[in-house]
């Protein structure tokens, strides 16, 4: 309500005008680090800061002083270095990034992980950083949590884990995925040692919620992770799979107790419309404040969002556009709900909501259906671990709010903070601004933070100190603290509520623009004025509104607001004169009194400009010095009036806003009551005053004096004398201004009768210019050129600006560029010839006149140098780009492409179009692309573009839909060579003429989306047939055809009595059926119950054995494994193992001996001959004759075949490139025969033919340096981890079985007693040092001595180790000293059985002291021995030896008559209660396997030349034979990669290090070979329980191993291809730096025996051959043999 108040003001009112106090500055704390800060952290119990930097953690206070430091980095380290790092080689001081830092206060430490050492984590203390509380390198990779890549995100939350009734801190981490890190994607870390677990260790340890490593499919990129209400929320954004890498945001939920991830389920989040903002860039989690609670709720759009509920803000940015971003807000109601639609929908409704699909389930490559099951989905509904997951939404169930605010540039932080029931969010961006956003119905942008941050992106961690009066922004290496108002600056409501701040008001009764709570009065009616309200208490309105300077009159003032306690407020003008009388709620009275004298201004006014009034500040104080109110009072003067416009004093007098009036005799203007009606004219009257009308002339220039006439009316009272003057307003011009030069001189309207006067040099009006005017203009002025670049040879066409240039276009006469005349072409361009490189340009007009340009024209030749892609469909249609420098030449008119249609765009890159290839035969080699410029210039570039042939597309399916009905290809459109020829945007596909979407493009398979109604033309051509309408591919194929059929509800009453009857009748059968069937079970059940009742007992105890057993602590092997370096076999021993280990005479066969029984009279014939022979070798025609001859032999066998290719391996080592070129013609004629005239899937699969031993060798060269670089060092770990693995237990010498295994025929199916015992050994004659050593209880004592070769001599190869056999004496120290032996006189008996003798036999105890004397093989020592060789032979003959267990079939015959029922079940082990050793040895053993796997199959990282060379190969080859499909190109590449290398160095890991292989280590390798068989395969394994333990062990990894390959071919198929140049210079540096090394003349020796055996044969071969003849290789054979086998040929 308004109230009145009424002041008694006089003349001489006092003008008050306060001064405004000084705005007090901001104050802003803050810490500026030497390196950038990744990851910033509060403690919410202290408030200290804990800063996550490069190489530095920072503790700070809350004030951002620095209490402590600690240093992370730089470290020693690798990319590819598993910690400990001094294991590791080629490492190098490397930044440590923070990559995640989270606070827990339940213990008082900081956990800290960083991006060296593979992402291992520490524990600081909370009170002291630089007190370092747990760290450890060597607990493998189950401690590695975060990922040393820079651009992969980590996010973390606390949490707690309960078991065992034993509850603890954990922390869930979500982690993108990098090249080196684990697949896992989000992980639970336990922080204390635990049983088996570790600090920092995974302890989900089987999760279903992780990446396809290899292949870029979901691409995380976690933003935020936090917990409300017993769930954990992560928030990402990611990519769907590997044919769209558009980013996708996306919330996972999961139970916080389901330590499975079960309940894992993902919602997509848009935001905006059409989710323009598809990628989150930050988030916030707060509670949305009643306000906004109730604008969201209002809205629709949210659902019933109530203030205490939390709301998830989140800043967005368009994935490939940082140019906008927007706000968007999910309730976290909402999302729980979308979330429990989507669980219910998969769980109970078959996936679907309202009939729609709502449920994928990423992270699998299943296609089948998934949400089968049917069970009631209670809330919270954690999963199962029958139930599929993890979960996810179907885009089209994603929440879809609309964006709040939207911003330009790129929004990368957010904080949000709710303040007297109003929601501020703080948005921070790219540039290290803050901005605060009032979230109201229309939120808008009210200020920016203070503080010095700009030009570096705010951090994502933007949150606020403890009382939340604060922000803290980090930047690059900045943190500042900075007030969330700045309230207290403004010193008057007016610039408070400016502001429009939701923190700010202005306390009335204090005069302070405050927050709320720092207001006293605040509660009170209008005590507190709310700054975004824009109102405060002001005087709206005066009574009367104005006063004459003259007068005394008393005025009312009314004010906006009513102040409830008026009557208490000690009201307060400020002058003497005035007082306040009476004060009531809603009316205040004051009355002044003053007696001075009016102002002087008003007679003399001291203003510029003249003013017929003055405003006088009326201000209301409250105490005398807090300001109420104020407003501005006009008194005027009338007689000031005139002078604001002299011309028309009276006119000025009686239109002004005052009321004044005009004396017509004394010609004064003054107030309206002081003086008589009869002389004055009234405000109303303004028509009687003099004026003037229709001046002429109209237009009067500038600087030239005119005589003026004009009309006046109203002047009968007047009478004029040559002492009179008038004035009058005339509109004047300026000829100059806008026609700077002649031509636009001349072009000027001639009514203004401009010319351009050429003593001036300027447009004037013509009766000013003195000199003579318009015959010429000056000379042309050349401004501009357009392009300034042109080629050396001219020919292109350019634009040149300026002045002067004459007025039509027949004025210019002639131009030249740099010297060199154009052809000017009137309507558009000239056009230039080439002379000097760069120069002026010269206009010639009519008349001689001739301009020069100020700038230069360059003439350059453009250099094209690269083309992309390289290839593309016969048809055309290809996009390619053309780069290289100064392709910016010219303008786009003048490039000419070839063979391109035309051109896309014109730059620094040239892009084009290519068009058909019309020839019938595409030209093998690529083509040369021409770029020409203009009509003379013309560049190259040769090789650059190949030509393919069309796709070929085989089939479509379904081919049929309803014509009503929504029609989606469940099948692909199949075909060959589609990724060749296009990408997925460039296929068009159409049915008819409508146009299908083309989802997905693979090389031999299109997904489209057909449209769902019969298209109206039969094709894009509009064929006027009536056959079914055609689908067509742009490019162009005609396919095939899709019909729409009708739905034809007719047939249900046929078919449903047709299947109902046959159904009734089956079930009735089989009801009969099973009744019989259950009676007779019954009666099976009873003869078998008695049986199982006497196994029960045994089964019972020896089951809570094996549990025990699964339980034992595994220790970490990787510690152990990098201990020494990887002993790699020189390149000479690899290829002799690989090439002929296997041979009949093994490690004694003359290729790994090398030696040679040549007499030395013949070796240097003999020498000369081989030498001669190698270069028969080397011709082509001679070698294929010789191996065709040999491989026609019926002798000739598989075992030949493979020794006689590996002798041509070595003899033609010297020239790969040769050799190479000998394996492709022999495989093209392998391929020829299987693909005519046998199974093209059987090729490569078996070492049949030479050319196949070939292939195996090529690989085994060419990959020699990858195992060596990748591969080799995956490999020799879990070698070591098997042995290692195998000798923790029981292994028995005898049967060669073992307790830890993962071959099922090779366990040891009986309980053996042992246990660990640590010797101290001293070995003789090597100094006093003692080693200790682990070994078992049941050892014999060779596998004792195996056991402390292997630990004394670590650091050697096992070739430099000593043997078993040259180590025989054994004995103990001291009183008791005694010689151990595998058998002696001590040995047990059991019949005529004999145990050899272990450590327990001896009673040896733990920490016993065992002295190695090595034993020189010498005839003495030998002799020495000779007797207790002998006693021992004599102790084994006649008798039986075991170790462990004894023969099951061969028991004691005494024994098994006494024994009872019982005693007979017990005495033969159930070996199938032992299988689940197995799995805990698998379980050991997976990351090992998982390791080799991957470093064997990523096409991510180093793929070797050879592999892409040779697949590149298969892959040509199979496009030229129509009955080759993909499984066949899958078939031959596996047969020749996987199968045929990768597995013979898996299963021998000797051929690749120098170790030594056990047969129960051997076993194990079997299986893991098998395994990566079976997954190379394209066919199902279907298992069953009558499945191999073997199978059945690797079954669930398989299928993700089966991916993992065909990812690996599909990355090697999208790579660069490697040239044969490239090849050759490959395979050239392998034979330079190894083919002396290698026994090349024994190789050729070898291979000669051959061509001796089946000489005849060759000779009638090389005889019958024309190329052979011309040569002469039959009289060059000859003469070999005559030299080599000293012997008259036929010459």
């Amino acid at each position: 309500m308004a109230s009145w108040v009424s002041l008694l003001l006089f003349l001489s009112c006092q003008l008050i005008s306060g001064a405004q106090e000084k705005s007090s500055n901001v104050h802003v704390s803050e810490f500026t680090s030497e390196t950038p800060i990744n990851n910033v952290v509060q403690d919410p119990q202290t408030g200290r800061i804990y800063l996550g930097a490069v190489n530095t953690i920072f503790q700070l206070g809350p004030s951002l002083h620095l209490e402590a430091r600690t240093e992370t980095g730089p470290k020693e380290d690798a990319r590819t270095c598993t910690p400990p790092a001094s294991a590791c080689q080629d490492t190098k001081l490397m930044p440590n990034l923070n990559k995640l830092l989270l606070v827990n206060p339940s213990n008082g430490t900081l956990i800290v992980c960083g991006s060296r050492y593979r992402g291992i984590c520490s524990l600081l203390n909370l009170t002291n950083v630089e007190q370092q509380l747990y760290y450890s390198d060597s607990k493998g990779e189950r401690t590695y949590v975060a990922s040393i890549e820079d651009n992969v995100n980590v996010v973390g939350v606390m949490s707690t884990y309960s078991k065992d009734r034993h509850t603890f801190s954990v922390f869930l981490v979500g982690k993108g995925y990098g090249s080196l890190d684990s697949t896992k994607l989000i992980s639970t870390r336990i922080l204390q040692d635990f049983r088996e677990w570790v600090v920092f260790e995974s302890i989900i340890e089987a999760s279903t919620v992780q990446t396809t490593p290899f292949v870029p499919k979901y691409l995380h990129d976690f933003r935020h992770a936090f917990k409300e209400d017993g769930f954990v929320y992560f928030l990402f954004s990611r990519t769907l799979d590997g044919t769209d890498n558009k980013n996708l945001t996306f919330v996972s939920r999961l139970c916080e107790d389901d330590h499975h991830y079960y309940s894992h389920t993902e919602l997509q989040l848009n935001c905006g419309r059409h989710n323009r903002y598809n990628k989150v860039q930050a988030a916030y989690v707060a509670s949305p404040g009643k306000e906004l609670a109730r604008v969201m709720t209002e809205s629709g759009s949210y659902g019933k969002v109530v203030p205490w509920n939390k709301v998830l803000f989140v800043v967005a940015s368009p994935d490939d556009d940082d140019s906008d971003s927007a706000l968007c807000m999910y309730p976290l109601n909402s999302i729980n709900e979308r979330l429990v639609d989507i669980i219910s929908a998969c769980y109970s409704d078959s996936g679907k909501i309202s009939g729609f699909p709502a449920v994928d389930i990423p992270y699998s490559s299943k296609t089948d259906e998934f949400c089968t099951s049917k069970i009631a989905v209670s809330v919270p509904f954690c999963g199962a671990d029958f139930l599929p997951s993890p979960l996810a939404s179907k885009p089209k169930f994603a929440l879809e709010p609309e964006a709040v605010l939207t911003k330009s540039g790129l929004l990368t932080a957010v904080a949000v903070a709710v303040e007297n029931d109003h929601t501020i969010a703080f948005l921070g961006n790219s540039q290290g601004e803050v901005f605060k956003v009032h979230l109201a119905a229309e939120p808008y942008v009210y200020s920016k933070t203070p503080g010095d941050t700009v030009g570096e992106k705010v951090n994502k961690n933007l949150f606020f100190d403890l009382s939340h009066s604060h922000l803290y922004i980090t930047t690059d290496k900045k943190i500042t603290k900075v007030p969330v108002q700045t309230c207290l600056q403004k010193t008057d409501c007016q610039s408070c509520v400016e502001l429009r701040d939701p923190y700010c008001g202005w306390c009335v009764l204090e005069g302070r623009c405050t927050r709320r709570s720092e207001c006293r009065r605040a509660e009170e009616k209008n005590g507190w004025l709310w700054s975004p309200r824009q109102q405060c208490v002001k005087i709206v309105s005066f009574y009367p509104p104005n006063l004459s300077c003259k007068k005394t009159q008393k005025v009312q003032a009314l004010l906006l607001f009513s102040l409830i306690h008026a009557h208490s407020l000690p009201l307060f003008l400020p002058t003497s004169f005035c007082h306040v009388l009476r004060v009531k709620t809603n009316l205040c009275l004051v009355l002044c009194k003053c007696v001075t004298t009016p102002p002087p201004f008003f007679f003399n006014p001291p203003f510029a400009v003249p003013s017929d009034f003055v405003a006088v500040a009326m201000k209301i104080f409250v105490n005398e010095t807090v300001e109420l109110a104020k407003r501005e009072y006009k008194f005027y003067n009338c007689a000031a009036t005139v002078r604001k416009s002299e011309n028309t004093p009276c006119m000025s007098c009686v239109a002004s806003q005052w009321g004044c009036q005009w004396n017509i005799f004394d010609h004064t203007c003054s107030d309206m009551d002081d003086g008589g009606s009869d002389i004055f004219w009234m405000p109303s009257q303004g028509a009687k005053c003099p004026q003037f009308e229709n001046p002429d002339p109209v237009l009067i220039p500038v600087g030239y004096k005119t005589q003026i006439s004009v009309e006046g009316i109203n002047l009968e009272l007047y009478q004029f004398s040559s002492s009179h003057y008038c004035s009058s307003s005339h509109p004047l011009y300026n000829c100059s201004m806008g026609r700077e030069d002649c031509s636009l001189c001349k072009n000027a309207d001639p009514k203004y009768s401009c010319v351009w006067c050429a003593k001036q040099r300027a447009c004037v009006y013509e009766k000013l210019c003195n000199s003579q005017h318009g015959i010429e203009c000056p000379d042309p002025q050349i401004t501009d050129i357009i392009p300034r670049f042109g080629p050396m040879l001219g020919g292109i066409s350019i634009t040149i600006r300026g002045s002067n240039l004459g007025i039509h276009r027949k004025d210019i006469k002639s131009i030249t560029v740099v010297g060199e005349p154009c052809i000017h072409q009137e309507e558009k361009y000239s056009v230039s010839t080439r002379r000097k490189h760069w120069g002026q340009v010269e206009v010639e007009v009519k008349g001689g006149k001739r301009g020069t340009s100020s700038i230069y024209f360059t003439y350059r030749d453009p250099i094209p140098e690269a083309v992309a892609p390289t290839r593309g469909p016969k048809a055309g249609g290809t996009l390619i780009a053309i780069s290289g420098p100064f392709l910016e030449t010219g303008s786009k008119e003048d490039v000419q492409l070839r063979p391109c249609l035309g051109r896309e765009n014109f730059g620094e890159e040239i892009t084009c179009r290519t068009g058909e290839y019309r020839a019938d035969k595409v030209p093998s080699d690529p083509l040369t692309v021409m770029v020409k410029y203009g009509r003379s210039t013309t560049a190259a570039i040769p090789n650059a573009f190949q030509f393919l042939e069309n796709p070929v597309v085989l089939d479509h399916h379904p081919k049929g839909s309803f014509a009503w009905s929504h029609y989606s290809c469940s099948s692909p459109l199949q075909g060959r060579g589609f990724s060749k020829a296009m990408t997925a945007k460039e296929a068009q596909a159409f049915v008819g003429d409508v146009s299908c979407l083309v989802n997905t493009l693979q090389d031999d398979k299109l997904f489209l989306d057909p449209p769902s109604t019969p298209p109206r033309a039969r094709s894009r051509r509009h064929r006027r047939d009536t056959r079914p309408e055609l689908l067509d591919l742009m490019g162009e194929w005609v396919v095939g055809s899709v019909r729409y059929e009708s739905k034809n509800e007719s047939s249900l009453y046929i078919i449903i009595p047709a299947v109902i009857v046959p159904m009734l009748m089956i079930i009735a059968i089989s009801l009969y059926c099973y009744r019989r069937k259950s009676q007779q079970a019954e009666r099976e059940y009873e003869k078998v119950k008695h049986q199982l009742e006497n196994l029960e007992e045994s089964v019972r105890d020896r089951c809570k054995k094996e549990f025990t057993d699964l339980m034992i602590e595994m220790e970490d092997h990787t510690n152990e494994l990098s201990e020494g370096r990887i002993p790699f076999l020189d390149y000479k021993t690899y290829t002799e193992r690989v090439f002929f280990l296997p041979s009949k005479d093994g490690a004694n066969d003359v290729m790994i001996t090398g030696k040679l029984d040549i007499p030395e009279a013949r070796k240097a014939i003999v020498s000369q001959a081989l030498n001669q022979f190698s270069n028969l070798l080397n011709s082509k025609t001679f070698l294929i004759n010789f191996i065709r001859t040999l491989e026609r032999s019926q002798d000739f066998n598989a075992r030949a075949k493979v020794y006689f290719a590996s002798l041509l391996t070595v003899a033609l080592h010297g020239k790969l490139e040769y050799y190479t070129d000998i394996m492709r013609t022999l495989l093209l004629e392998l391929m020829e025969e299987y693909v005519h005239s046998k199974n093209p899937k059987l090729m490569l699969r078996r070492s049949e033919t030479v050319v196949e031993r070939m292939l195996c060798n090529w690989m085994s060269i060419c990959l020699y340096q990858f195992l060596k670089d990748s591969a080799g060092e995956p490999l020799y770990k879990l070698f070591r981890a098997i042995k290692h693995q195998i000798e923790k237990g029981p292994v028995d010498a005898r049967v060669k079985k073992a307790k830890y295994t993962l071959n099922d025929t090779g366990l040891l199916g009986d309980d053996v007693e042992y246990s660990v015992l640590t010797l101290q050994v001293l070995v003789h004659g090597e100094g006093p040092d003692v080693t200790p050593v682990k070994v078992l209880s049941c050892d014999t004592i060779s596998q004792v001595k195996d056991k402390i070769i292997e630990q004394v001599y670590r650091n050697l190869p096992y070739s430099q180790r000593p043997k078993v056999d040259s180590a025989s004496r054994w004995w103990r120290p001291g009183s008791t000293g005694q010689i151990l032996s595998d058998l002696d006189l001590t040995s047990q008996k059991e019949g005529r059985w004999k145990r050899i003798n272990t450590l327990a036999h001896y009673n040896v105890r733990d920490n016993a002291t065992l002295v190695l004397s090595r034993v020189l093989h010498t005839q003495q020592n030998y002799d020495q021995n000779q007797e207790n060789h002998e006693e021992r032979n004599a102790l084994l003959e006649d008798d039986k030896v075991f170790h462990l267990v004894r023969p099951a079939d061969e028991l004691d015959e005494i024994k098994s008559k006494r024994g009872s029922i019982k005693d007979k079940s017990m005495t033969k082990a159930i070996t199938e209660i032992y299988l689940t050793r197995l799995l805990s040895v698998k379980g050991t053993l997976q990351q090992f396997v998982d390791d080799f796997f991957r470093s064997v199959l990523c096409s991510g990282a180093v793929v070797p030349p050879a592999v892409k060379y040779f697949f590149d190969f298969l892959d040509e080859q199979a496009l030229k034979h129509n009955n080759v499909d993909e499984e066949t190109i899958h078939i031959w590449k596996t047969n020749s990669l996987p199968l045929r290398f990768w597995v013979n160095i898996l299963k021998n890991p000797h051929f690749t290090f120098d170790v030594h292989v056990s047969e129960v280590v051997d076993a194990s390798l079997s299986v893991i070979a098998q395994t990566f068989m079976d997954a190379c395969t394209k066919s199902e394994h279907k298992l069953s329980r009558d499945s191999p333990s073997n199978k059945l062990l690797y079954a669930k990894e398989i299928s993700t191993y089966k991916k993992m390959v065909d990812d690996y071919y599909k990355g090697i198929r999208q790579m660069v291809p490697v040239s044969d140049q490239d090849m050759n210079t490959h395979l050239a540096e392998v034979s330079r730096s190894h083919t002396d090394k290698l026994n090349t003349q024994v190789a050729l020796h070898q291979l000669y025996q051959y061509a001796s055996k089946y000489y005849d044969g060759i000779i009638a071969s090389l005889e019958e051959d024309p190329a052979a003849q011309s040569k002469q290789l039959t009289l060059r054979l000859q003469q070999i043999a005559a030299a080599l086998e000293n012997k008259v040929t036929d010459l």
